[in-house]
């Protein structure tokens, strides 16, 4: 009977997984990915194994995550009946100013995760659920949190902190930064593929429908384009990015909105969809060619130069710039255009190279490299559960 770990990634309306083998010293070895999606409507189960086989097909009575584990339970039994899961990962949003890396879950953790839900409202209730899904199914397996948080407790203060009192800080009031697994799988691949780099300062661009920037010095996070929520920084699919403050009072105190619609604004109907009017995804609004379309894509253009710019300072200086992230790896236009507009820093483009979307983007004469390299996250939580297996 083969050990295996699996590796969940539990959303509002989906579960995401990956089942991973155990080989020499414990490795994991990706066997089957993919995600049960549109949980209390149309739920359908997407997989695909390494051989290649794909499965694509609806579910019934599939409407939260007890019943989506048990679904993913019934592929594994007719395609893998003879394998042990000896531990199970997570994506947990947010680990607060507590946790700096993966830990074996408890009843204590799930008391101090709990208590974490203000800080991610929109994010942490889910991760919980698909944590307690998977204990009920799996009561005697190890189950591990990795946290999107944990990569940037390297902060130092002044990246770490707002200008508010200090009692603030104290409750949690912090620059947490999120995306961590991603930027953690990256910084593990450049060391890898190029260690010189991993050594330098390197700016990671992940760019989807979530997006943030991440400047990394050593191979340790610095700074992050993402504050206390996953609403800062960048303009995303549906989310605003960064904000006057005083924009949400004005919504409260001149338009009477709650909470609830603020956070409904922010979250759901601003950023690409909010500037065009008419989608989120990127595919779409480079597709398209109405006026809002083409603002929205020059809005994200120039967030992403201007964060650029700032990340570099922090850094004082730059080496390397890695694109990641939907966008980062498949929109070649997008990369084409954040690196016109950054010349004066050094990066200099290879069109053709970025077209075909190779792994080396610059010329052979920019004094940046730049690289494309695509992220795997469940990867990251997958060997921190195989390093919980005895």
């Amino acid at each position: 009977m083969a050990d295996h770990v699996l590796a969940l990634n539990a959303g509002s309306s989906s579960l995401k997984f990956g089942l991973y083998e155990l080989v020499e010293n414990n490795r994991p070895s990706m066997r089957w990915h993919g995600q049960i999606e549109s949980l209390g409507d149309a739920p359908r189960l997407l997989a695909e194994s390494a051989g290649g086989r794909s499965i694509n097909q609806p579910l019934t009575d599939t409407h939260g995550h007890d019943e989506a584990i048990q679904a993913f339970l019934d592929m594994v039994d007719e395609n893998l009946p003879d394998i042990r899961i000896r531990a199970i990962g997570h994506r947990v949003v947010h680990g607060g100013p507590v946790y700096s890396e993966p830990v074996r879950i408890d009843k204590g953790v799930m008391a101090t995760l709990t208590g974490f839900i203000p800080f991610a409202p929109l994010h942490q209730p889910f991760s919980l659920a698909g944590i307690r899904a998977a204990s009920n199914a799996f009561p005697d397996t190890i189950q591990v949190a990795c946290f999107d948080t944990a990569f940037h407790r390297t902060h130092p203060w002044v990246n770490d902190t707002f200008a508010l009192p200090q009692s603030y800080y104290d409750k949690g009031v912090r620059r947490y930064g999120f995306h961590g697994l991603s930027y953690d799988y990256i910084t593990q691949k450049l060391k890898e593929i190029a260690p010189g780099l991993y050594d330098g300062r390197v700016v990671i661009a992940h760019l989807g429908n979530g997006a943030s920037m991440c400047a990394v010095s050593g191979g340790r996070a610095v700074a992050s384009t993402m504050g206390f929520s996953a609403l800062d920084g960048l303009p995303m699919g549906t989310r605003s990015g960064q904000l006057d403050p005083g924009v949400v009072l004005y919504m409260m105190q001149q338009e009477g909105m709650s909470a609830e619609e603020i956070a409904d604004m922010l979250y759901r109907k601003s950023g690409l969809l909010g500037l065009s009017g008419m989608s989120s995804d990127m595919r779409t609004l480079l597709a398209a060619e109405t006026p809002e379309a083409r603002k929205a894509i020059d809005y994200y253009v120039f967030r992403i130069r201007r964060e650029l710019g700032a990340l570099s300072a922090a850094l004082e200086g730059l080496d390397a710039v890695v694109f990641t992230g939907g966008i980062g790896e498949n929109a070649a236009l997008i990369r084409q255009r954040v690196c016109e507009g950054m010349r004066w820093i050094g990066i200099e483009m290879d069109p053709n190279r970025n077209a075909d979307n190779g792994t080396v983007l610059s010329t052979d004469f920019s004094r940046v490299r730049i690289l494309l390299i695509p992220t795997h996250e469940e990867m990251v939580i997958a060997r921190a559960a195989a390093r919980m297996v005895p």
